[in-house]
């Protein structure tokens, strides 16, 4: 919104949106830009824009009604923002229950290490009709008990009440080698739970049998290449394991582009208003033409701006046979105070532990193509790079609220230079 109307000298607020604000934040958060000619103070504070005018600013909020003033050349402006007082929880404690079996919904259910929905806390995504016993209870979550040594957490509402009338047995187990990949199957007459472990060298398998016994626990080894991506199957009480090599070159390669976003998403907002959708479809469409010319086999999951779930971009990198699945996003901040030194620049984000390397290279690939600060490779639990069917990276390549980054991501050769770091690092990753 233009805050003075008439006056073409005055300065533009993208974030807040709204004048009076019921909040539950600790800052906020001051996203717009100015004129050159332009003094601003926020609460007395001077705001130093960037060369393209770009600022933004935080304000720490303390609890009850916070009065901000917003001051320049031409006018004055004030923002309320009542900050909720929170409301204390006491910590719930794990309620002991007698053992009974339960049923899964439905396939792709997390079970976690604790008993927290958010997180890297997964250590198994369940099939449909699996048969896990429980044991105890906390907050919305049941205890499931795996083995005397191992008990993990499934949401109330994911399972249902089961029927123990027939005990689940092993029947056979079997491995097979091939050029690039290694099939291990482990049959059982029920559907019973399973856990991951990627090891070192090795990646286990753990199938658990609680019903017959305290101790039963079927383990699957299989020996892992330096770069792999792995499946978990299940159909009529059979699981089968496969562990695949990446291929060496790029022209044996599918690889998923992920425009982040889109449609009525527009994900982050910067300061001259632009929107991360577009930003990141610009990257993905140069990315294509790149990665295309290289050789490699190219999907994206929107080449245009268009609603697209989370689910479906993992449906299509699945359908597809991806090994390596690259999502494309500029960075925001959380509820924290804003620091142009802190939040600027690229970082790379990975779930599991096949997709660490990429993450590595692309930060540095990145960073030096678009001449950004190395931000970090962290880990995250984003829906689109937690499958392990694929090397899976989500690549914030600047962010949208920093005003000097701004100036980066505004330029004409961004997306292209983003998109050039992209493909370098992914040739470097195929080929090292």
């Amino acid at each position: 919104m233009l805050l003075t109307g008439m006056n073409a000298f005055s300065y533009e607020l993208i974030l807040p949106k709204e004048k009076r604000s019921i909040v539950n934040s600790n800052y906020a958060l001051f996203v717009g830009n100015m004129r050159s000619s332009e003094t601003i103070t926020i609460n007395g504070e001077r705001i130093l824009p960037a060369s393209n005018g770009a600022f933004t600013h935080s304000v720490k909020l303390k609890e009850g009604e916070n009065r901000v003033v917003i001051r320049s050349n031409y006018n004055t402006q004030v923002y309320k923002f009542c900050k909720k007082t929170p409301t204390k929880s006491e910590a719930s404690e794990v309620k002991e229950l007698d053992r009974q079996v339960f049923r899964v919904k439905d396939d792709n259910t997390p079970l976690r290490s604790t008993p927290v929905d958010a997180g890297l806390n997964r250590v198994a995504h369940l099939f449909k009709d699996t048969t896990v016993v429980v044991n105890g209870e906390k907050d919305g979550f049941y205890r499931v008990f795996l083995s005397k040594d191992k008990i993990a957490w499934i949401a109330k509402k994911d399972v249902e009440a089961g029927c123990s009338d027939t005990l689940a047995e092993f029947i056979n187990m079997d491995s097979k080698k091939f050029k690039n990949a290694v099939v291990q199957t482990i049959s059982f007459s029920g559907n019973l739970p399973y856990t991951v472990e990627d090891c070192d060298k090795e990646i286990l398998f753990k199938v658990y049998n609680p019903e017959f016994s305290d101790s039963s626990v079927y383990t699957v080894n299989i020996p892992k290449p330096e770069k792999y991506f792995y499946n978990v199957y299940l159909e009529n009480g059979t699981y089968t394991f496969k562990v695949s090599e990446v291929p060496h070159s790029i022209n044996d390669c599918t690889v998923v582009i992920d425009a982040g976003h889109g449609g009525s998403e527009k994900g982050a907002v910067g300061c001259l208003g632009d929107k991360e959708k577009d930003i990141n479809l610009k990257i993905a469409l140069e990315l294509q033409k790149q990665l295309k010319a290289a050789g490699a086999n190219v999907v994206m999951t929107r080449e245009c701006d268009g609603n697209i779930s989370l689910n479906d971009r993992v449906k299509i990198a699945k359908s597809n046979q991806a090994e390596i699945f690259v999502s494309i996003h500029l960075n925001s901040i959380g509820d924290t105070p804003f620091n142009p030194n802190k939040h600027k620049g690229t970082s790379v984000y990975y779930f599991n532990r096949n997709s660490k390397q990429l993450a590595q290279i692309l930060e540095k690939s990145v960073s030096k193509g678009v001449n950004t600060r190395k931000d970090g490779v962290r880990t995250g639990s984003f829906a689109v790079i937690r499958p392990t069917e694929y090397v899976g990276v989500l690549v914030e390549t600047a962010y949208m609220i920093n005003p000097h980054d701004s100036v980066l991501y505004n330029s004409k050769d961004f997306a292209e230079n983003a998109a050039k770091g992209i493909t370098e690092g992914l040739l470097e990753f195929i080929s090292k």
